[in-house]
């Protein structure tokens, strides 16, 4: 079974990544986690102000419906929106296919990230 993968690439304000990493461990994880299929997360190792996310989803409508749902949702805009924001100067997404096994390979080799 194919699986449509996100990846969002940030590009952090400089001296925010230690900050960045502590909000997101602690803070959306415990939201987005729950809300759809997070792959992979953290520290990007080529750059210090740099961070990534993958997230996996069964189409293109799934994903537009999970983030739109969680995005929208008061837990998220009321709660550690603004301060995740503060953190970002830009970011870019882009999305691939990829089979069930190559989706949990990702998630093993990045686990620690």
């Amino acid at each position: 079974m194919k699986r449509l993968i996100e990846i969002r690439a940030y590009r952090l304000k400089p001296g925010t990544l230690a900050d960045f990493h502590n909000v997101v461990v602690g803070e959306v994880m415990p939201l987005l986690a729950p809300a759809m299929d997070v792959v992979a997360f953290g520290p990007s190792p080529h750059e210090p102000d740099c961070y990534f996310l993958v997230r996996a989803y069964a189409s293109l409508a799934d994903l537009q419906m999970q983030q739109n749902a969680f995005y929208g949702s008061a837990t998220w805009v009321q709660g550690p929106r603004a301060q995740v924001l503060g953190y970002i100067a830009s970011f870019l997404n882009t999305v691939l296919w990829l089979s069930a096994d190559a989706v949990e390979d990702l998630r093993r080799n990045n686990a620690a990230a």
